[in-house]
């Protein structure tokens, strides 16, 4: 890999494409914006925006991304779980759809993209791997209901506000005598109508004769026919004049960012919001781009998708929208059109501009009903009980942090629920690591392996006792080992010498080794000798200097088979009769 494909991943597809390619990706492309302006702006209206900056986010950073990403299949954008997150940030600093509120979402973007570069620098993308997969779950699952029902309220033609379920029920109920019955049926028959579509579409078209790839694809645009559908017939009967919400006139000049509003004390405030947006963010999309990645056999490299991340950010705020990142459902639809490269993904954004510029005023009469009713029907596969089952049955102490996560996320709040479940993840880490499983070995026989005397049928030499623990030894369980191996020589008065086998240990820190010369200087004074056996190379450059090793009065085997043979060898002459 060249240097300057390293900073820039497009020259490694640029100097290999094709006019076939380019062929592929142009009807890929065009598909997509079809399918993703409807869903792109109705993101929007989720994260209290105008539906407008569903468009902008949808045309640079999309090309940011496709230059500077590693995922050739990846589509970048509004998506669901970032939208509803955006709004829960910003809905103390200012009114939903408001100017203010238009500035605070830019700076959000805005820090966000910084968050990221910040991170892809550091080579801090480790990061992500605190959202453990149960968290990940529970906070999905609960984003996903708290979503469907933040968005009921367009439904039924009623104002709602909140952060949590309860919030947002009590602000329904509160409205209720607020339902716009017109609003309601078209709602019904949008709902009914996307769900119908969304299971027997593909099928339909399959038995007309057309291909799988087809049918799957055209299977798809369900939502598409449901916008043109109920917009025409909004705008053909004057039904907004009944009082279903349209979406209205749509700017379709290029943003000005209102930077009047952009204040340090905002900035600063918005710290916390924008660092965890760009955690989450950044965990799905990798999580999206390396199980595509894994079917095409490509690489993803974790640190430069920070940078297409942290770019397509930035170019979210300069274009007046707010945060983005990569989304399953987005990068679904570019596949399934037939996108081979990044190219896709710029040729979308460029279509995006082409709608923003020329083809707005199609969807002044768009109901706003229809665009959550698509949010809806979309979002509801995101919400996964069985989860919980199936990981129940393999760990409880994870199911738990699912379930907390699920639990705090639906009735407190999502940024609280992401650090219950984090905190959580980490305490039962530190609970597992500080209880490590310690066994007394011995050998297998007629091999070179050995096993838990517990669990098989080994041989054992007289006198000598060998520890595996099966964990690194830091500062939270090196007592443990310590109390565990003073405690079996105290139950084993005829041991000479212990050896402690390392197999396992790839870290030992300074308490650990203080609990080990503490160990050698307690066995020297009963009588017995400490060894060690399969230190990797690592841990012993660590320990070459330390007093453990110049005070050892036993050996540093390379393995535990040869560790029993020299003291087994050892025994045999001691006890060797004298001429």
């Amino acid at each position: 890999m060249s240097k300057l494909e390293k900073y820039l991943p497009a020259m490694a597809w640029i100097k290999e494409y094709s006019t076939n390619k380019l062929q592929a990706d142009t009807m890929a492309s065009l598909i997509a914006t079809i399918l993703l302006i409807p869903q792109s702006m109705g993101y929007a209206l989720l994260a209290g925006l105008p539906a407008v900056a569903g468009l902008y986010a949808g045309i640079i950073p999309s090309i940011l991304y496709s230059l500077f990403g590693t995922s050739r299949t990846l589509a970048v954008g509004p998506v669901a779980i970032t939208s509803m997150m955006t709004a829960t940030i910003l809905a103390p600093f200012a009114i939903a759809g408001s100017e203010h509120y238009v500035a605070i979402a830019i700076m959000l973007a805005f820090l966000s993209g910084v968050f990221l570069i910040l991170m892809s620098l550091l080579k801090m993308g480790f990061l992500s791997n605190l959202l453990s997969h149960p968290v990940i779950s529970g906070f999905i699952s609960a984003s996903a209901i708290l979503i469907a029902v933040g968005q009921f309220k367009h439904l039924i033609g009623v104002q709602a506000q909140g952060n949590n379920l309860i919030e947002l029920g009590q602000s329904m109920i509160l409205h209720i005598n607020d339902i716009n019955l017109p609003t309601v049926i078209l709602s019904v028959i949008s709902v009914v109508s996307l769900l119908l579509f969304k299971r027997h579409l593909t099928p339909m078209l399959s038995k007309l004769g057309l291909s799988p790839s087809t049918s799957s694809m055209l299977g798809k645009s369900g939502p598409v026919i449901v916008v043109i559908a109920t917009t025409s017939c909004v705008g053909a009967l004057s039904l907004d004049s009944l009082g279903i919400k349209i979406v209205g006139d749509i700017n379709n000049h290029l943003p000005v960012i209102p930077v009047e509003y952009f204040t340090l004390e905002n900035m600063i405030d918005l710290l916390p919001g924008a660092f965890l947006i760009s955690i989450v963010g950044f965990v799905g999309s990798v999580s999206v781009a390396q199980s595509f990645a894994a079917k095409r056999k490509q690489n993803i490299n974790p640190n430069q998708e920070l940078v297409g991340l942290g770019l397509a950010n930035l170019g979210a705020a300069f274009s007046g929208s707010f945060p983005v990142t990569g989304g399953f459902s987005r990068s679904v639809v570019n596949v399934s059109a037939g996108a081979t490269t990044p190219m896709a993904g710029i040729l979308t954004g460029l279509l995006m501009l082409f709608t923003l510029l020329f083809l707005t005023p199609l969807f002044y009469y768009l109901p706003t009903a229809v665009l959550a009713s698509c949010i809806i029907t979309s979002i509801l596969q995101l919400i996964d009980v069985k989860e919980f089952f199936r990981l129940y049955q393999f760990s409880k102490q994870e199911a738990l942090g699912l379930l907390a996560t699920f639990v705090v996320v639906l009735f407190v709040s999502m940024e609280t629920g992401i650090i219950v479940g984090v905190s959580l993840s980490l305490l039962f880490f530190l609970w597992h690591t500080s209880h490590p499983h310690i066994a007394v070995v011995g050998r297998l026989p007629g091999t070179e392996h050995f096993r838990n005397v517990k669990r098989f049928d080994v041989e054992t030499t007289p006198n000598v006792i060998t520890v595996r623990i099966d964990e690194n030894l830091f500062f939270a369980n090196a007592r443990v080992l310590e109390d565990y191996v003073l405690t079996l020589v105290s139950e084993h008065t005829d041991i000479k010498h212990l050896i402690l086998m390392c197999n396992a240990v790839n870290m030992i820190d300074a308490s650990a080794l203080a609990s080990l010369e503490a160990i050698d200087d307690r066995l020297k004074s009963a009588g017995v000798t400490l060894h060690f056996s399969e230190i990797k190379g690592p841990v012993m450059d660590k320990l070459a200097g330390s007093n453990l090793i110049q005070q050892l009065r036993g050996n540093v085997f390379i393995t535990q088979h040869q560790a029993i043979n020299t003291l087994t060898a050892h025994q045999a002459g001691t006890n060797a009769p004298t001429q």
